[in-house]
C-alpha cells in the first residue's frame, strides 16, 4: 500500500488545457472518490495517476516516488475499467492470473492468488467458465478479482458500476466497500454518481470544468459545501437555490416572500444572495410560506413534492421537498412550509461562495 500525491497537474491537448492546477493528498489506504459531471477532468485525471495520459505539468507521487515518466505496468497499480476489460477467449482464472503469468511467476503462487482472490468474491464455482457466460455484475467481478490478484499498492477504478441495472448497483457497491475494509488498499475510484461517492469513500474530490471544487467527507460537503456548484451535485433531490437579498435578520425571496436565516452573516447586506436549502430541511407549518402543490411524487418511505411560492411583485420560485409522513394533498391545493433555519446556507449570488456566520 502508499500513499498517492497530486501536486499543480496540468493536463492540455494542444493550447487547450483541460485540468488546471490539481492538488489532491490521498493517504495510504484511504477510499478517495473524484467525482463530478462527465467532462469535468475525473477520468482524464485517473488516467494520468495511471499513467495512460502523459502529464502536461506538475508532479504524481506513489508514495515516494515521482512517476510522471514511468511506464503503467511500473506504477504498481492495478485498474478496473467500466467495461471490465476481460480476455473473451480465456476462462475466469485464466483471466485473473494474466498479469502474473506475464511476470514469469510460479504456478503455485499463481494458483494460490486465484483462488484467493476468488473467495473474496464467490468467484470459485465460476472459474472455468467463459466471460460470455457471465453476469453483467460476475464480469465485473472478474474485473477486480484480477486487480486483486495483482497485490498494487493502489486500485483505481474508472465508473465501474456505470453498465450494471440499478439494483445489482446498490450490491456491488456495498462489495467494494467491503473489499476495501478487508484488504485497506489505497484506492482511487471515479463516478458521476454522487450517491455512489456519499456512500462509498471517505473522502470525496469535486471536480468541475478542470479544477477541484472542494475536498472532504461526504458529511462535511453535505452539511459545508463551499459553493454553489457543490451545494447543488451533493445531495439528492438536489438544494434548493431560492434568489434574493437580506431584509433586516430574514431573507427577503424574489418571488415576495420571506426566510428566516437564524444566525447573523458576514459582509451580505446590500449582496444578491442564494438561499440554499435541502429538499428534506423542509416541514409543513400552520406559520409558514403559502405554496402551491404542482407533483407529488410518492416513493413509499418519504414523498417528494414539487411546489412553487410566492409571485407578488416577482416570479414564483420552484421549491422541492421531502416529506417522511403520507401526503394528503393534491396538485393545485396550498400548503404553508418553512425551512429549518439552522442548517439552511447563503450563498454569495455573484461568486457562489458560501457565507459563514
Amino acid at each position: 500500500m502508499a500513499s498517492v500525491t497530486i501536486r499543480d497537474v496540468r493536463k492540455a491537448f494542444g493550447p487547450v488545457e483541460i485540468i488546471h492546477g490539481v492538488n489532491i493528498d490521498i493517504a495510504d489506504g484511504e477510499f478517495v472518490i473524484l467525482v463530478g459531471p462527465s467532462g469535468c477532468g475525473k477520468s482524464t485525471l485517473l488516467r494520468m495517476l495511471a499513467g495512460l495520459e502523459n502529464i502536461s505539468g506538475g508532479e504524481v507521487m506513489i508514495g515516494e516516488r515521482v512517476v510522471n515518466h514511468v511506464p503503467p505496468k511500473e506504477r504498481d497499480i492495478a485498474m478496473v475499467f467500466q467495461n471490465y476489460a476481460l480476455y473473451p477467449h480465456m476462462t475466469v482464472a485464466d483471466n485473473m492470473a494474466f498479469s502474473m503469468k506475464l511476470r514469469n511467476a510460479p504456478k503455485a503462487e499463481m494458483a494460490a492468488r486465484v483462488e484467493r482472490a476468488a473467495q473474496i468474491l464467490g468467484l470459485t464455482p465460476l472459474l472455468d467458465r467463459y466471460p460470455r457466460q457471465l453476469s453483467g455484475g460476475q464480469r465485473q467481478r472478474v474485473a477486480m478479482g484480477r486487480a486483486i490478484v495483482r497485490d498494487p499498492q493502489v486500485f483505481l477504478f474508472d465508473e465501474p458500476l456505470s453498465n450494471l441495472d440499478a439494483k445489482l448497483r446498490v450490491q456491488m457497491r456495498t462489495e467494494i466497500k467491503e473489499l476495501h475494509q478487508r484488504l485497506k488498499t489505497t484506492t482511487v475510484y471515479v463516478t458521476h454518481d454522487q450517491i455512489e461517492a456519499m456512500t462509498m469513500a471517505d473522502k470525496i474530490v469535486v471536480m468541475h470544468d478542470g479544477i477541484v471544487e472542494q475536498i472532504g467527507a461526504p458529511l462535511e460537503l453535505y452539511d459545508r459545501p463551499d459553493n454553489l456548484f457543490v451545494a447543488g451535485f451533493i445531495g439528492s433531490p438536489a438544494m434548493n437555490f431560492i434568489k434574493g437579498t437580506l431584509d433586516g435578520e430574514n431573507f427577503a425571496a424574489e418571488g415576495g416572500f420571506t426566510l428566516p436565516i437564524g444566525r447573523k452573516v458576514r459582509n451580505a447586506g446590500g449582496k444578491p444572495l442564494v438561499y440554499g436549502l435541502r429538499p428534506e430541511h423542509i416541514r409543513i407549518d400552520p406559520e409558514g410560506v403559502p405554496a402551491e402543490v404542482v407533483v407529488i411524487e410518492p416513493t413509499g418511505s418519504e414523498t417528494q413534492v414539487v411546489l412553487r411560492a410566492g409571485g407578488q411583485g416577482g416570479m414564483k420560485q420552484e421549491i422541492i421537498a421531502v416529506f417522511r409522513e403520507r401526503m394528503s394533498a393534491k396538485p393545485g391545493e396550498i400548503i404553508p412550509i418553512a425551512p429549518t433555519p439552522a442548517v439552511a446556507h447563503l450563498f454569495d449570488a455573484t461568486t457562489g461562495q458560501r457565507l459563514v456566520a
